[in-house]
């Protein structure tokens, strides 16, 4: 994947469009009670017909006018993104487009132990695997369905014989698994990267609330050993790093109490073609539209400068009662977190 040389597109804060990630669809096999819980998104929920996601190749060529705009990276996410049929045909479109550097995905892993040797093969380079605690009841509760954890341990295996890079993300909440955090660890550190997520009030169906919040030093004391903080590999990282003595990695995601707004290069893209620049937008614009109206790649090319260029997102900045109350944001299951 050849380097990128454009000019990236900026937004009133001056932050730059770097990173895209691309969700491929609403489903998922998982009810994970802090994205997709069971009581909302039941057996009758109605997902979205496949008539209305983007086409493989609605997403490669929209996909193409954001890296003119600057986007290096890509990630693809959904929902559960391995749902979506065919998804390593996907891949090997994207890895074709100039520009791009980097193809990653967001998965619960689930289907990995099927797929991980052919989304290498297409050129996907990493997954991020979602995995909340090692502890069955815990995690079964989480996850909404009663899965076990070996499943997800399984699909990481996998991934990793397949020759994927692994990072395992882990959304940490007080009173639910933040005492099996110290297992986790112990399980997986030798196998993979593992980041630890604040939970964030999301969506509207979350049940968020700060209490719940186990801030980054209380994490690494759940670790146990001695950490030293690394610097960050590049501008917009979202991860603060941290090293054991043995060299052990541990990213903190702390968006609620440690925001990372300044740094944002990050664009997400809905399943049905809806541009949403902050992972806490109360509305997106619409490229679906004029894309299957006809609309042309310098047309496409110009909604997106307009809509970045006039970005000034920094919700977690300005988290407060006042932003927080009634105020309806996008559900992570559409644009994958």
């Amino acid at each position: 994947m050849p380097s990128n040389s454009v000019s990236p597109l900026t937004d009133v804060l001056g932050r730059p469009l770097r990173d895209l990630r691309l969700s491929v669809t609403d489903r998922c096999n998982l009810r994970c009670t802090y994205c997709m819980p069971a009581e909302v998104f039941g057996p009758d929920f109605a997902f979205l017909p496949r008539t209305e996601l983007l086409s493989f190749e609605e997403l490669e060529r929209l996909t193409r006018v954001f890296v003119a705009g600057g986007v290096q990276k890509l990630r693809l996410t959904g929902g559960e993104p391995l749902l979506r049929r065919d998804l390593p045909d996907l891949i090997a479109r994207l890895v074709r487009i100039e520009g791009v550097q980097d193809i990653a995905m967001t998965t619960n892993g689930l289907l990995l132990p099927r797929l991980a040797a052919d989304l290498k093969a297409a050129g996907l380079r990493r997954v991020t695997v979602s995995l909340d605690s090692v502890d069955p009841e815990v995690f079964g509760r989480m996850n909404g369905l009663g899965v076990h954890p070996d499943r997800v341990l399984d699909g990481i295996e996998a991934a990793l014989a397949a020759g994927l890079g692994v990072k395992v993300n882990t959304v940490v909440q007080r009173g639910v698994n933040d005492a099996a955090l110290g297992e986790l660890w112990a399980a997986l550190r030798d196998r993979a990267v593992l980041r630890f997520i604040e939970f964030m009030d999301v969506g509207n169906h979350n049940g968020w609330n700060l209490d719940a919040v186990v801030p980054p030093r209380e994490v690494l004391a759940r670790l146990g050993g001695d950490f030293r903080p690394v610097d960050a590999q590049y501008r917009g990282e979202v991860a603060s790093r941290w090293v054991d003595a043995e060299g052990h990695e541990a990213g903190l995601i702390t968006s609620v109490t440690r925001p990372f707004c300044g740094d944002c290069t990050r664009a997400r893209l809905s399943a049905v073609g809806v541009l949403y620049t902050c992972l806490f937008a109360t509305g997106g614009l619409d490229l679906r539209s004029p894309l299957r109206d006809g609309a042309s790649d310098g047309e496409l090319a110009a909604l997106l400068a307009g809509t970045w260029s006039a970005r000034r997102d920094r919700y977690s900045e300005e988290r407060g009662e006042a932003t927080h109350a009634d105020r309806p944001k996008v559900e992570m299951s559409h644009i994958g977190g």
